[in-house]
């Protein structure tokens, strides 16, 4: 794990502030941990006997949790490890994860899923797994789904794909509102994607790029929508692109339709005029895709309004041979776990798009709530979760700070705003050098 893991039972947390994000409120105190629980919460807090460090002008909130990355293993390992996932998770102050089921075998059988969240107890970070909806994620049949919540998986998704057949996935919230539990659909209509590879638009049309048109994903959507109030089952968007997406969802809640969202950093800070700019860079290539500024304005008026619930990143390595090729002939997808709340602090907290507590609330408690896990709480007797951060903090992201195995990321050289400056979890203390 980092060089600067270490099992840290008892340790004292000097001149935090304590954050809570479901409130909002904050407090200026001392936080006593021993065993690996909270045992104490005050103004000033003796203990000789335990280790110290120094919070004095740091936030302490719930441990975040970003609830789409792509770990790679089982199968993909030159690309990722768990363990080498949970480092940039840590790095980027995320005490848990959730993994999504595109590995090789894919996350559709219970022993993967035993696999992969016995992998994940060896390090500080918790990872659940979510499982397939279709065995081999071939969108033709089924997976053992009350089998897979037995063994552990959180939700259900293809990702990668979507859900195509609209049978399916009428079926497939049918169960999964049985067993309590999310159906997180990649939306994109493939019909209406005839191999693109960026935001079909003006930007694409000078560069003569196939587009991936916005339709494909607002069509996904709709139906989806329709499909959970006709179920009654919770449909979960993965990584909302554009404005008529989320104003779908916008009007979906309102109907007391069950749906929730998600957004990365990337959709609310870059525009496909980056593909240009940086000439063709894959660095820049995602699915979906780069939008437009006016689908930047609709995100971030999404997270202010909370249509959208949850930021995540959708963290996706991929080896520096397999991103070397040409733009056309590139695999989807950027790490994002190492870069998350700089680009937060800059693109959402800075500006006023959000309060710190609104931000750390799409970390902390909607990602939980979605997938049906608890809420870690700063509280005395409760299990020690939690992140120290700052909000103020102007770094640039250099190649030394990526813990991931894969370096396939557009900001490196960029200036962020805000760093995560530890975790602790599960008696795992995880400090960070400046």
């Amino acid at each position: 794990m980092e060089s600067g893991a270490r099992k840290t039972p008892d340790l004292l947390i000097r001149g935090g502030i304590l954050l809570d994000p479901e409130t909002g409120r904050q407090r200026r105190a001392d936080l006593l941990i021993r065993g690996g629980r909270i045992v104490g919460i005050a103004e000033s807090i003796e203990a000789d006997d335990v280790p110290v460090y120094d919070a004095t002008g740091k936030f302490i909130s719930p441990g975040w949790m970003d609830m789409h990355v792509h770990l790679r293993e089982p199968g993909q390992e030159h690309k990722e490890t768990i363990e080498t996932g949970c480092r940039a998770a840590a790095f980027g102050g995320f005490t848990a994860v959730a993994c999504m089921p595109n590995t090789d075998p894919p996350i559709h059988t219970r022993d993967v899923v035993e696999f992969v969240i016995e992998r994940g107890r060896r390090t500080p970070v918790d990872v659940h797994p979510i499982a397939c909806v279709s065995k081999n994620r071939e969108g033709k049949e089924l997976t053992e789904m009350a089998d897979l919540v037995e063994g552990g998986a959180v939700a259900f998704s293809d990702d990668g794909s979507p859900v195509q057949h609209g049978g399916l996935m009428r079926r497939a919230l049918e169960y999964a509102s049985m067993l309590d539990r999310a159906i997180i659909n990649h939306m994109e209509d493939l019909t209406l994607n005839p191999h693109g590879h960026m935001h079909e638009g003006v930007v694409s049309t000078r560069l003569g790029v196939p587009g991936i048109p916005p339709v494909a994903e607002e069509v996904m959507v709709a139906r989806d929508l329709i499909l959970a109030e006709y179920t009654g089952g919770h449909v979960h968007v993965a990584h909302i692109s554009t404005a008529r997406s989320v104003e779908l969802v916008r009007q979906a809640k309102a109907r007391g339709v069950r749906v929730t969202a998600e957004v990365c950093p990337h959709h609310f800070t870059l525009t496909d005029e980056a593909v240009e700019r940086t000439g063709f860079s894959t660095n820049t290539k995602m699915h979906p895709p780069l939008r437009t500024a006016a689908d930047i304005a609709a995100i971030k008026e999404g997270l202010r309004d909370g249509t959208i619930d949850a930021i995540c990143t959708d963290h996706a390595p991929h080896a520096s041979f397999e991103k070397e090729v040409e733009f056309i002939e590139a695999p989807f997808g950027i790490i994002g776990l190492e870069t998350a709340w700089g680009l937060i602090g800059r693109e959402l907290i800075a500006p006023g798009v959000l309060t710190v507590a609104e931000a750390v609330y799409k970390l902390t408690v909607a990602p939980r709530r979605i997938l049906r896990l608890p809420v870690p709480r700063l509280a005395e007797g409760e299990p020690a979760n939690l992140t120290i951060f700052d909000t103020t903090t102007r770094w640039v992201f250099e190649e030394r700070h990526i813990r991931s195995k894969s370096r396939n990321t557009p900001f490196l050289g960029e200036e962020l705003v805000g760093r995560a400056w530890a975790i602790y979890n599960r008696g795992w203390f995880v400090p960070q050098e400046p």
